[in-house]
């Protein structure tokens, strides 16, 4: 993300920014970032706008990262083929704007892409400062919603509801 990297490099970390297309070989993977639709915007470091990426991640499967986003018409051209998809269903407070997806927004990436799996992310992990009084259910439920609609929308794709620190490992390739 092109004037962020000045930023990270202060923490010695190899960096390597990228915009909507480029690719970044990590060993044997591919690294490609594709577009978002979110705010450019980085706070808390400064007004500056810079494209809002997803990344597909190629190696002997594909997997798409949709980081913060929210549903667009060519998601499924600009994506591409994928294996897994990684989808946002929720955020940090009881109402999510434009440039997110929600659980049924997701649901419907999830069948325009057309993964093998999808894996509901972006939920349930900070609890919202000063919302106490919304009960925890719903605080969690965005991933089993995913699964519903997601069943009702893309029923060829398998989802993977994971608790925290849960993770899948594929028999062979996805």
């Amino acid at each position: 993300m092109p004037r962020l990297g000045r930023l990270v490099r202060t923490a010695a970390l190899r960096v390597t920014e990228v915009g909507p297309g480029d690719e970044v070989r990590v060993g044997e993977l591919l690294v490609r970032a594709v577009p978002a639709m979110h705010d450019g915007r980085r706070l808390p470091v400064g007004p500056h706008r810079s494209p809002a990426l997803g990344f597909v991640v190629s190696g002997e499967s594909h997997t798409y990262f949709a980081g913060d986003t929210g549903l667009f018409d060519s998601m499924a051209d600009e994506v591409g083929h994928v294996d897994v998809a990684l989808l946002p269903v929720g955020g940090w407070g009881p109402y999510l704007g434009h440039g997110h997806l929600d659980a049924g927004r997701a649901a419907q990436a999830a069948a325009a892409l057309a993964p093998r799996v999808a894996v509901p992310v972006h939920y349930g992990t900070y609890w919202p400062i000063g919302m106490d009084g919304i009960r925890p259910h719903e605080f969690y439920a965005p991933g089993d919603e995913f699964a519903r609609k997601a069943a009702l929308l893309a029923p060829k794709v398998t989802v993977h509801r994971l608790g925290h620190c849960e993770r899948i490992r594929p028999e062979g390739t996805w």
